[in-house]
């Protein structure tokens, strides 16, 4: 049986869930992000337990299909450009419905209808938070975040960026060298 869980996006909320699920005595086949695979079939009070303590959390169980979808969809995404070194090759509306199983129009207009954004608004979004990421760790040039991330230039890069935060990659930088310097003088 599988269990959609909302708000799941990294290993902590993997190991909140495995902790859960073991207090219940369920037994997981496997944990991904946004959904759990359990051997057993839920009770009514396993499912509102689950719920309530999952809740504590920050984490939400999911019971209709488009909020499971939606889920599925920042799932991908997410683990498409946080926890992959390497994005997909191909266009990410092939590689989204490859790896869903369906249609990218459907896909695109349900995302949009629920959240607001296209869907490609939330990669650029993502694509820009993992920028963010990589430049706050100072291990690699803006040119080998920008091959990284697949972007076709670093000034495609940095107008994205700027589009997204105001701000250019260089200027976003030195703002954390700022923090780094203030902190230090305390």
């Amino acid at each position: 049986m599988n269990i959609y869980i909302k708000y799941m996006v990294s290993q902590r909320c993997k190991m909140m869930v495995y902790e859960e699920l073991k207090s219940l005595g369920l037994h997981h086949v496997k944990i991904d992000l946004g959904v759990v695979e359990i051997m057993e079939e839920l009770t009514t009070e396993q499912h509102d337990q689950l719920g309530k303590n999952l809740q504590r959390s920050g984490l939400e169980l999911l019971d209709d299909n488009k909020s499971i979808l939606i889920e599925k969809i920042k799932n991908v995404i997410t683990e498409m450009i946080h926890y992959n070194d390497d994005l997909p090759v191909h266009n990410f509306s092939v590689f989204l419905s490859d790896k869903l199983g369906y249609d990218y129009t459907y896909l695109a207009s349900t995302f949009s209808e629920v959240k607001g954004i296209t869907i490609q608004q939330y990669i650029i979004n993502n694509r820009i938070e993992r920028v963010k990421e990589l430049l706050l760790y100072d291990e690699l040039t803006l040119t080998e975040i920008a091959y990284k991330l697949h972007y076709s230039s670093v000034s495609h890069l940095s107008s994205q960026f700027r589009k997204v935060t105001g701000l250019s990659p260089s200027f976003y930088k030195t703002l954390k060298e700022k923090r780094r310097i203030n902190l230090e003088n305390l």
